[in-house]
């Protein structure tokens, strides 16, 4: 077990992307930062070591690939010069679209992959029809003559993250080019739960999508909230029973509203949970006598045979045995 951990690195292929798992193989002496070459789904590629993994891979995952060999001088030369023909690419291809008329498509970035044999063209488009690009890449193709050129479309989260920038809040960089490494599900009861307004400058990003900042302390919120009591419920304070008009989550204070006295701030140490006066408990139907038996309402036809006197004012005639 302890060998396995040992053998289990975390590679990273951009400074703020995703890790990904590889076993060290015969690679030895690793340290965090080394330039490694390894091979993936689109060929092979340069990674940086991120992270020595503690906890064993768990056999679900599948086996992992093994690291080939550490980048050389003459490796990191050659992607420089791939690097500089990314940027070649990624002209080209803005070019190529104006002449083709294809609207709507912003192309990102591209990826050559270390041995050559593949480029990835990253693009961004809101057009629901799907886009047709079988000329542009055998434009790319031939221009590159490179065997495999493939065009994958990518979300403006994504593209916000490669373009990087000023962030909406102000900071010089945005969070996802500064530490995330991945998006979270963001809804926007988030921003509801934690009392933020729901004006969309306020709420969108520079990518147009709600922020991701919104998750932060989401959490927080949602744990202290169930320690308080809930608007409009009813609560009884130090100065009688009122009810509850707003919260302070991060001062665990409730605003209530006391008759003739008006709204008061309270601790929720100060405050107990109240019966709500506009709901007085429901009279049961049923009560008890003397006996403790329980007597029913009786039904119309129950009370008609009960009671002849009432029969004969209904103009009903007496039943004569």
């Amino acid at each position: 077990m302890e060998e396995q951990k040992k053998n289990i690195v975390g590679i990273r292929f951009v400074k703020i992307g995703k890790m990904y798992h590889f076993e060290k193989g015969k690679v030895d002496d690793l340290t965090i930062g080394d330039k490694v070459v390894v091979e993936t789904s689109r060929g092979l590629q340069i990674g940086e070591v991120a992270q020595f993994i503690e906890k064993p891979v768990e056999p679900s995952e599948g086996p992992l690939r093994q690291l080939i060999r550490r980048a050389t001088p003459r490796d990191l030369a050659q992607r420089q010069i791939y690097q500089q023909k990314e940027d070649e690419v990624v002209e080209y291809s803005r070019r190529r679209l104006r002449e083709l008329g294809i609207q709507e498509v912003k192309i990102v970035t591209t990826e050559i992959s270390f041995d050559g044999n593949r480029c990835t063209v990253l693009f961004c488009t809101e057009r629901e029809e799907k886009v047709e690009f079988k000329s542009l890449k055998q434009d790319i193709h031939k221009q590159l003559n490179v065997p495999s050129v493939e065009l994958k479309q990518v979300g403006p989260r994504d593209v916000a993250k490669c373009l990087g920038g000023m962030g909406a809040c102000g900071l010089e960089k945005r969070c996802c080019s500064r530490f995330l490494t991945e998006f979270n599900s963001i809804s926007i009861r988030m921003a509801k739960e934690q009392g933020i307004s729901l004006t969309p400058t306020e709420i969108t990003g520079m990518c147009g999508r709600l922020r991701c900042c919104l998750v932060y302390e989401y959490d927080f919120y949602v744990q202290s909230r169930q320690a308080l009591p809930k608007r409009n419920s009813h609560v009884t304070t130090p100065l009688g029973v009122g009810k509850v008009m707003d919260i302070n989550v991060l001062k665990s204070s409730i605003f209530v509203e006391l008759p003739e006295i008006g709204i008061r701030e309270f601790t929720k140490e100060e405050v107990e949970p109240a019966l709500d006066p506009g709901n007085p408990p429901q009279v049961s139907t049923e009560f008890k006598n003397k006996d403790q038996n329980v007597i029913k309402p009786q039904k119309p036809e129950e009370f008609k045979q009960s009671n002849p006197s009432n029969n004969r004012r209904l103009g009903h005639r007496p039943v004569r045995k």
